[in-house]
């Protein structure tokens, strides 16, 4: 691969660092210098299904492409073949809960036991929804020791527009008992649902009962842009790494940010993001998080929600984002005190009007991406 003209990213309407460096223009001004234009796959048009949704969002055949994104389609292509490598992983916690109606008597655990629990179904390729509910149905049941098995799972048909609309939907009108649902949309159409919450993953010690199609999100690469511009690869997690320290620092912009990113107002931002989510955007690769996702594709590969194992201690690669912290701690070092990386100094807004940049509130996938 020579020099590229363009690399492509795409993330999630959730918070993560990419959305966070693309709203800042940090990622257009790191490879603007070297004539290589920074695209968002929502300008991919011509490379989209019929329904508007960028393939490579769920398949990652671009070649020079980032992903950070939901794990159900990231493990899902790999599965399938798909030539990526596992670069990254962060864990953020996004009000994950079990909801009733207002009024039920479900309030713990044991109580699912014989439930009707919703499970949407969405005709799409890899129908990350229903993984989702059932994931996040089968932590809950598994907090008293019980399983899948013991609830009875009622096929709810997705809604394409609008996030846990049709749940939602099914549980006013009394045909389910609950439903799971995660972030901060999730807390804004529950509101206006009237539905409760009766189980608070969020609030569980252990993090194993909250393992799902965002705990943990991965970064992903094509192992051809990881073999052949290595470089590429490092600069970009350096841009992310900078952005996550950033956030750290900026929890007041963080919300506007993710008010945007999630397309979530003020009110479901602070209801799904609680203190320590502007800490929780750092990249890392830790042995915790990788047996956490491994816990992900082995509850997927029982669901046949993938068509072959995926091996995700031999699909992460370390030294991408090795090299990634020593470059932003070199740059850190080298920047004069106070104006951060030499990189993204002065990228703050460089955002507005620069192709690919995801100025706010344009996060460039509609709600159906995980």
């Amino acid at each position: 691969m020579s020099q590229p003209h363009e690399i492509w990213f795409t993330r999630c309407p959730v918070p993560t660092a990419t959305g966070i460096a693309a709203e800042r223009g940090s990622l257009a001004a790191e490879f603007a210098p070297d004539g290589i234009a920074v695209r968002s796959l929502r300008d991919a048009a011509d490379r989209a299904e019929a329904d508007g949704l960028p393939l490579s969002h769920y398949t990652h055949e671009l070649t020079a492409l980032f992903r950070e994104g939901g794990n159900v389609p990231a493990l899902w292509a790999r599965s399938r073949g798909e030539a990526t490598r596992l670069i990254a992983l962060t864990w953020i916690e996004e009000r994950q809960s079990i909801l009733v109606r207002e009024g039920s008597d479900l309030r713990s655990a044991e109580q699912l036991r014989g439930r009707r629990l919703a499970v949407p179904r969405h005709d799409i390729a890899i129908d990350f929804w229903r993984a989702m509910a059932l994931h996040g149905h089968a932590g809950a049941l598994g907090l008293a020791g019980l399983s899948l098995a013991d609830a009875e799972l009622v096929e709810v048909p997705g809604v394409r527009q609008g996030q846990w609309e049709g749940e939602l939907a099914a549980l006013r009108d009394g045909r389910v008992d609950a439903v799971y649902v995660k972030g901060a949309v999730a807390v804004e159409t529950a509101r206006r649902y009237g539905a409760e919450v009766a189980i608070d993953l969020d609030a569980v010690p252990d993090r194993r009962a909250r393992v799902n199609n965002g705990t943990p999100r991965p970064i992903t690469v094509h192992q051809r842009l990881l073999d052949e511009r290595p470089d590429l690869v490092t600069r970009f997690l350096a841009v992310l790494l900078e952005a996550a320290d950033w956030a750290a620092g900026h929890p007041g912009d963080l919300a506007r940010i993710l008010g945007a990113e999630t397309g979530a107002g003020p009110e479901g931002v602070a209801g799904a993001y609680r203190e320590g989510t502007a800490d929780s955007l750092r990249l890392d690769l830790s042995q915790e998080r990788l047996s956490l996702l491994a816990r992900q594709e082995r509850f997927l590969s029982e669901q046949g929600f993938l068509p072959a194992p995926v091996d995700v201690a031999g699909w992460a690669d370390h030294e991408p984002l090795r090299r990634a912290r020593e470059l932003r701690a070199a740059r850190a070092a080298a920047a004069p005190a106070g104006t951060g990386s030499a990189a993204t100094a002065d990228a703050g807004t460089a955002g507005a009007g620069t192709p690919g940049a995801g100025t706010a509130g344009a996060a460039e996938v509609p709600a159906t991406t995980p």
